[in-house]
């Protein structure tokens, strides 16, 4: 396994693909160091002891390997690896990333084998000679899934502009050459590959977007116009919550040459519309890891400061924290659910349960800005007109800000002040906007998680319940 200093290397070696506010950087550009840093404590902490979840042995090698690049094998596989999703997205106060690769190579584990099964190819021999390096390597990937989709009323093959979904234009004896661009793409500017996979169900028409295939992320053709974020605060403040960041990547293939033996899909719409359906899936389950975690620090903060304001044991107070618990808690609960009820598949992998791993992301992602809600009503207004904390650390100014901050007595200002300041960063940042905006929609908006359900939910079994007590005869 890797060292979070050998992942950074790794990244400077990478060539400068990247653009951030008009220029062409290397990965060693300040602006990414947020979201490197976040990636790096999947590396850090795989060895600690709190984090026993963080490896486990390949189904390939038997070697110890870092779950993010593991395949899971059982009901217990994806239990540890939400249970491993909500402990480290607790230590950097959301979205750990991470699990875009993991997610991605569970559901090409499965698509590549029935591909084969049915076509004789030999897809899935290539995937796992691919994953055998990945895990070696303890590399990390960007899953880039979401199309540009051009005019949303039409399907990848009747777009006015051709590239509006990522597209194979050529075919060759070496490999492929791939057009085309995907937009939101989670750590695409600092992570070692780019796996992509179509991002919906693909008809017979569609056979040249019908294509799953992974390259290093420096490729030659891609260019990752990249929106890094992170939060704000001063060196001198010595905040753990500021050295995070997020990247979301708008990456464009200009003609981007594919080796076979990186391709995974070429033109099997059936397939490449499976590939689709299992990462959402896969993701899905993570966000109920990922998504209490975020809950728990939206919790937190409102406990914390009113604790500091003395309010805490107020009924309106408690109220508001036990609605933050009940979604953070089965959001979880229908996590565990989708591992245990889940399937094992005949290539081996471990399958989630559709119905409680929708139900569960469609859960969290209808309650996310309800949680900013009472976050906010709980704080009151203050983080919105907080004074910075160059000001906050002033010596000429930092006594009244203390004085006129005090709460509780027993209370030290500082921590009024930071507590109040980290709320602030939730409520009031660029990148707690972010946040906001990934907890609606990353892995699948909530009208997404109502179509898995509406398709795969046993209604007619309802309908008979009701004709059985009314006496309704067939």
């Amino acid at each position: 396994m890797r060292t979070a200093e050998e992942y950074r290397n790794d990244l400077l070696k990478l060539k400068a693909n990247i653009y951030i506010g008009g220029r062409k950087v290397k990965r060693d550009d300040p602006r990414l160091s947020g979201g490197i840093n976040v990636i790096s404590k999947t590396f850090e902490l795989a060895e600690h002891p709190d984090f026993k979840e963080l490896t486990t042995r390949s189904h390939l090698s038997g070697k110890k390997i870092n779950r993010f690049t593991h395949i899971n094998q059982s009901a217990d596989d994806l239990m540890a690896k939400q249970l491993m999703t909500r402990k480290l997205c607790r230590v950097v106060g959301g979205c750990i990333q991470r699990c875009m690769g993991c997610d991605a190579i569970n559901a090409l584990s499965i698509a590549t084998f029935a591909a084969d099964m049915e076509n004789g190819s030999d897809y899935n021999k290539r995937f796992l000679e691919y994953l055998k390096e990945f895990q070696k390597r303890d590399l990390t990937a960007a899953c880039a899934q979401t199309d540009v989709k051009g005019d949303r009323s039409k399907r990848p093959h009747e777009q006015k502009d051709p590239d509006m979904y990522v597209r194979v234009v050529e075919k060759r004896s070496d490999g492929i050459i791939v057009r085309g661009a995907k937009n939101c793409i989670t750590m695409s500017a600092i992570a070692d590959e780019i796996i992509v996979i179509p991002t919906r169900a693909m008809t017979p028409n569609d056979v040249d977007y019908s294509v799953a295939f992974s390259i290093p992320a420096d490729t030659d053709g891609v260019k990752i116009i990249s929106r890094a974020s992170s939060l704000r605060a001063p060196k001198d403040l010595d905040m753990p919550q500021a050295e995070i960041g997020d990247d979301e990547g708008f990456i464009v293939f200009d003609d981007v040459f594919v080796p076979w033996d990186r391709v995974f899909l070429c033109g099997e719409n059936m397939y490449a519309t499976l590939a689709a359906h299992l990462f959402a899936l896969f993701h899905r389950h993570s966000y109920t890891g990922c998504k209490p975690a975020t809950t728990d620090v939206v919790m937190g903060f409102a406990a914390l400061i009113a604790d500091y304001n003395g309010v805490y044991n107020k009924s309106n107070i408690r109220d508001k924290l036990v609605d933050l618990a009940a979604v953070a808690e089965l959001v979880f609960a229908a996590g565990i659910a989708s591992a245990i009820n889940g399937t094992k598949t005949p290539a081996g992998t471990f399958l989630p349960n559709e119905i409680y791993a929708n139900i569960g992301r469609r859960h969290a992602g209808l309650n996310y800005y309800h949680e900013l809600e009472l976050l906010a009503e709980v704080a009151g207004g203050l983080p919105a007109a907080l004074p910075f904390a160059e000001d906050f650390l002033n010596p000429e100014t930092r006594p009244y800000v203390e004085k006129y901050i005090k709460r509780r007595a027993d209370v030290p200002p500082e921590s009024v002040y930071r507590c109040l300041y980290g709320i602030s960063n939730i409520l009031c940042s660029s990148f707690g906007g972010v946040l906001a905006v990934a907890g609606v929609h990353g892995g699948g908006s909530p009208v997404m998680e109502d179509i898995a359900i509406w398709r795969s939910y046993d209604f007619e079994e309802k309908k008979k319940i009701a004709k059985y007590l009314t006496g309704i005869k067939e």
